[in-house]
């Protein structure tokens, strides 16, 4: 199945539904499944609203971080340079900002090792993997 668009509460489409579920309603997806000759329109609910306080995060966002992509990930590499990512030959790994690393959704592969705090110092700090 695929999903060939998504509206937000307001836009056309989704008034009616809006009308219904109110300020719980997140969004509207327009699916479509070609084996089945079917399209669905699906709705995302707020169903509990708690208070929650977010972890701390492991490292400072501007921490550089180690991260392994395998040989032959061509595109995870090139995402990894398009964030700012530097190749560290003598470490095997890609070294990028820890707030680059979430962002691009690669922090499971932060991986332990001695990096330098800003890749021109030769102070080293220590990174834990992120598990």
């Amino acid at each position: 199945m695929r999903t060939r668009q998504i509206l937000k509460p307001g836009q056309r489409g989704t008034r009616r539904l809006l009308a219904e579920y109110g300020e719980r309603l997140l969004c509207v997806r327009y699916r479509e499944d070609r084996q089945r000759k079917k399209r669905y329109k699906t709705v995302e609910l707020i169903v509990e609203q708690v208070d929650w306080e977010p972890p701390e995060l492991p490292f400072k966002a501007e921490t550089i971080v180690g991260v392994r992509v395998a040989w032959g990930e061509k595109e995870l590499a090139n995402l990894v340079k398009r964030a700012g990512g530097k190749w560290n030959r003598d470490l095997r790994v890609w070294e990028l900002r820890y707030d680059s690393a979430l962002a691009i959704g690669i922090e499971d592969r932060i991986v332990k090792h001695e990096v330098s705090t800003d890749r021109g110092s030769q102070k080293s700090l220590q990174i834990e993997t992120s598990h």
